[in-house]
């Protein structure tokens, strides 16, 4: 596991308080689901929606923040290079919504425990980010949860390759992200990839880092 570095633990951006605050407390619509070209405009959105697959397959992910004592940090995951979709990627736990789930919060954390042996008793709810629709026609719920520092792992290297921690001040860094353009839908949009050490933080799990980043900075009762 990659070393950790400080954070910024005083700052009240960082406080489980206001996190809970700028999260939603349940889902979001279906008309939320393209957060990630949050900045685009209303034309682009309508490009892009429409250029995407209609089969849109529920799934859920767990957006893992772990309780340091220097402040929080991300827990994430780098895929397995033998996975047909998204080999070697970096990505948080997760995956399809099962039939048997009660809800995307279930399924986020029935899926951290089959990945990476995640006990659910270590993970505390926050909220929920907007759904993310991701080009590979998955309806993505991200649901964000407090993580105890004491958590043990059991990795499916079938699944995973590594397991790793990236503090939740670096990421909201802007200075640490770096633009670039992507074609979607025949159109050149604006993303951000966020670089840590030898890996590359990009796509989905970008998006949604981005997103988070969004809410806690406009959200729960600041504005930055």
């Amino acid at each position: 596991m990659a070393p950790v570095q400080a954070a910024s633990s005083m700052d009240p951006l960082y406080s489980k308080a206001h996190i809970r605050a700028s999260l939603d407390p349940r889902p979001s619509s279906p008309e939320q689901d393209l957060q990630w070209l949050a900045g685009a405009s209303a034309e682009v959105l309508l490009q892009v929606r429409a250029a995407l697959p209609e089969s849109r397959v529920p799934a859920a992910v767990l957006v893992p923040l772990v309780e340091r004592e220097t402040g929080l940090t991300v827990l994430l995951t780098q895929r397995a290079q033998t996975l047909r979709d998204h080999a070697g990627q970096i990505s948080f736990p997760g995956g399809r919504i099962e039939p048997d789930d009660h809800d995307a919060w279930y399924a986020a954390l029935r899926e951290a425990h089959e990945e990476i042996g995640l006990l659910p008793s270590f993970v505390e709810f926050a909220g929920y980010l907007p759904d993310h629709h991701v080009i590979t026609g998955f309806r993505v719920t991200p649901v964000v949860g407090f993580v105890s520092p004491d958590y043990q792992l059991r990795i499916a290297e079938a699944e995973v390759h590594d397991v790793f921690e990236v503090p939740l001040d670096f990421i909201l860094d802007a200075t640490n992200h770096k633009s670039r353009q992507r074609q979607v839908a025949g159109l050149t949009i604006d993303v951000h990839d966020i670089p840590y050490g030898d890996r590359n933080i990009w796509g989905a799990t970008a998006g949604m880092l981005m997103t988070l980043r969004r809410m806690l900075q406009t959200r729960g009762g600041q504005s930055r």
